[in-house]
């Protein structure tokens, strides 16, 4: 008999396949990579046409040795590695380790780790695409060029650890950016108005918005204008002007892809991007299902298509039909595909709908019943019929103003009887009594106003970066978690109550790199390299080419970043305070979470203590200095220097210059002082 073997990556893998396939066949795994550039050189030949250097990665001899004797067993090779660019690189790199040029080799792919899809996956058994594997092979190259040429720059102007890279670096100037754009945020005041209107036969009052005058819409800038208006509306009487019923639909979601499984699972679950991925990787490689074994129950995990097969669509609507009824059965819709989708994989989804997640629930932890249940109710919806509304709308007027109210509510749940989409949970199910028609009679029982403030763009999430990440055509699937977990992993970013805030040190570097390597943080840049890596596993790029025009305008910029950036060197700046243990005179040192204050005499003398750098603004509650100090997870603010007895702490750097309206604090908001005392509003130009 014929003997088959089967190279997976994963050991999980291995114990799920293993049961699809006969006893001719062997499975084995690699356990992920075999071979990679080396750690200790760039690894490609910048003056020989750029070829890449390979080396066996160090703790795979046995496991390729082990390999080697399958290899000999063997009459024909089925390479099964993940159904991506960074798959087919592993299968490419295996041949070369193994040597298998000459053999019967054979490369497998399957979307889902099924059955039917593994069986069905031999008999289209074809080459490794090289040109996926040259898509791969290139961000590799250009990632890695980046990486050993910056980073040390880094570490000679700031201190050793950090790193620079391709994706994270932009990552890191998207959230720069934000940054600036809160400080620099100003508030501007607005005001709502709320009517109340008793409405005869009804118990509960009418609360109606104001929207302007007949006419046109008008915003109510203050108090006085909001006073105008009451003084109008006393005494008059209002009428219903307009009342329009009507209906309208909410489309069913598109099943997920790794963005927006990102997305959701964060919002919902409050999962990070990295631990989605890991538990999303358990579900696609196998789970032990009671009386049916190792399972894999969701297709491939790294998408960007909500694309689904026509199995799928079979199955889901036979699942639906005889779990909801045929009027529950809906079209199902998919996204245009733009230019920045690859459409390589279909939409993440259940294997199998009978695997319910009721069902799964001895056999997953908490937290992968959780995610496999947030998939499975996703898939499900989006094969549903649309939910539909019934929709009222009614404009009163009175006293020259207008004001209105709009309700709606569901009158068939459609794709939520399975799915309600987070928004959807929190908005209010507002109705109108039936009665209300054009004549009902209407009285004025009061008017309250409501002062509010614009408020900032919010700071990132991990789920919102994602989200602005795809959107701009920075990285892939494969690349949002692993760019998140280094930028935070390198202390540039720190995550609190899920939002993501640039620490002192990611100012540093993130100002260091738009001053020496404005392309390499380019945005636009950045997603054309993404393009122009498509363009090569298309066939229609030539991979050389790009790491030919990308290295030498890289070694030129580093070359001068070298000499310009010099005297920008952070750390081993002298402060006035004297080390107690020896005396000489502190420096100021940067560490994971910002700047320490350190003893130069180090290592005869390791002295350390906090660096509170003094704005030179006394504390308006105890009259001592307020300093720049740290959060705990290195987030800059301003407290006083007497803390903890005195507890006064702000956000924004605060001016020496009083408000010249009540004498309070100011606070420096970009160009701009504004007054720390809530209700006074004064601001002003800095210099003013």
């Amino acid at each position: 008999m014929a003997k088959y073997l089967v190279i997976v990556e994963s050991p999980a893998k291995v114990k799920t396949i293993r049961k699809f396939l006969g006893a001719n066949y062997t499975v084995v795994a690699s356990n992920g990579h075999v071979r990679d550039l080396p750690k200790s050189q760039l690894g490609i030949d910048v003056d020989g046409g750029y070829e890449p250097k390979y080396i066996t990665i160090r703790g795979k001899g046995d496991i390729l040795a082990n390999l080697r004797r399958e290899v000999k067993k063997a009459d024909k090779i089925y390479l099964a590695t993940d159904p991506d660019r960074e798959g087919e690189a592993i299968s490419w790199h295996l041949t070369q380790a193994l040597k298998l040029s000459g053999k019967k080799v054979y490369r497998i792919t399957f979307n889902e780790i099924t059955k039917n899809a593994v069986k069905e996956s031999l008999k289209h058994a074809r080459e490794i695409n090289m040109d996926l594997v040259n898509a791969q092979q290139t961000r590799r190259m250009l990632d890695r060029m980046v990486g050993y040429r910056i980073s040390p720059l880094l570490w000679a102007k700031v201190k050793r650890g950090l790193s620079a890279g391709r994706v994270q670096s932009v990552a890191l100037r998207i959230i720069c950016d934000r940054e600036e754009e809160i400080d620099a945020f100003i508030p501007e005041e607005y005001w709502g108005l709320d009517a109340y209107f008793t409405v005869d036969g009804e118990k509960k009052p009418l609360k109606a918005k104001y929207y302007g005058t007949p006419d046109r819409r008008v915003a109510l800038a203050d108090e006085s204008a909001v006073e105008a208006v009451k003084k109008d509306c006393e005494g008059a009487a209002f009428t219903i002007a307009d009342l329009k019923r009507g209906e309208r639909i909410r489309k069913a979601p598109l099943p997920f892809t790794t963005s927006t499984l990102q997305q959701e699972a964060s919002k919902v679950l409050n999962f990070s991007t990295q631990k989605t991925m890991r538990l999303a990787q358990q579900l696609y490689e196998g789970v032990d299902i009671k009386g049916n074994g190792t399972v894999g129950v969701i297709t491939y995990l790294r998408t960007d298509s909500t694309r689904i097969s026509e199995e799928a669509e079979a199955m889901a609507r036979t699942y639906i039909l005889a779990n909801y009824g045929e009027k529950y059965e809906g079209e199902g819709s998919e996204k245009k595909n733009g230019p920045k989708i690859q459409d390589a994989h279909e939409a993440i989804r259940p294997t199998d709908l009978e695997l319910t997640p009721a069902l799964l629930k001895e056999s997953l932890s908490r937290d992968q019943l959780r995610l496999y249940q947030l998939i499975w109710k996703r898939f499900v919806a989006s094969r549903m019929a649309p939910a539909e509304y019934e929709t009222t709308s009614v404009k009163i007027d009175g006293g020259g103003h207008r004001f209105t109210v709009s309700a709606s509510k569901v009158v068939f749940d459609g794709f939520m009887s399975v799915y309600t989409p987070e928004e959807e949970e929190k908005a209010e199910n507002n109705t109108l009594a039936k009665g209300i028609g054009p004549n009902t009679a209407l009285h004025l029982d009061k008017l309250e106003g409501q002062q509010h403030f614009t408020q900032p763009p919010a700071h990132y999430t991990e789920a919102s970066l994602v989200r602005t990440l795809e959107e701009q055509g920075i990285g892939r699937p494969s690349t949002y978690a692993p760019t998140i977990t280094t930028i935070l992993a390198r202390h540039y970013v720190v995550k609190e109550n899920k939002n993501l805030y640039v620490t002192e040190l990611g100012e540093v570097v993130n100002r260091m790199m738009k001053k020496a390597f404005p392309t390499i943080v380019d945005v636009n840049f950045t997603a054309n390299m993404e393009t122009l890596l498509d363009g090569v596993s298309e066939g229609t790029v030539e991979w050389k080419t790009i790491i030919a025009n990308f290295y030498p305008d890289l070694d030129e910029a580093v070359k001068h970043a070298e000499k310009e950036l010099a005297e920008v060197k952070v750390g081993d700046e002298e402060s006035d305070e004297l080390c107690e243990l020896c005396g000489r005179r502190m420096v100021i040192k940067y560490g994971p979470h910002g700047r320490f204050l350190a003893c130069p005499g180090f290592p005869e003398c390791r002295n350390t203590k906090p660096y509170y750098e003094k704005i030179g603004v006394a504390c308006p509650k105890c009259g001592g200095d307020i300093v720049l100090k740290k959060t705990q997870k290195g987030r800059t603010y301003y407290g006083c220097i007497h803390h903890p007895e005195c507890d006064f702490m702000v956000w924004q750097r605060p001016s020496a210059q009083p408000c010249p309206v009540c004498g309070s604090l100011m606070l420096e908001k970009g160009n701009k002082l504004v007054c720390s005392k809530p209700g006074c509003g004064h601001q002003q130009e800095k210099g003013a």
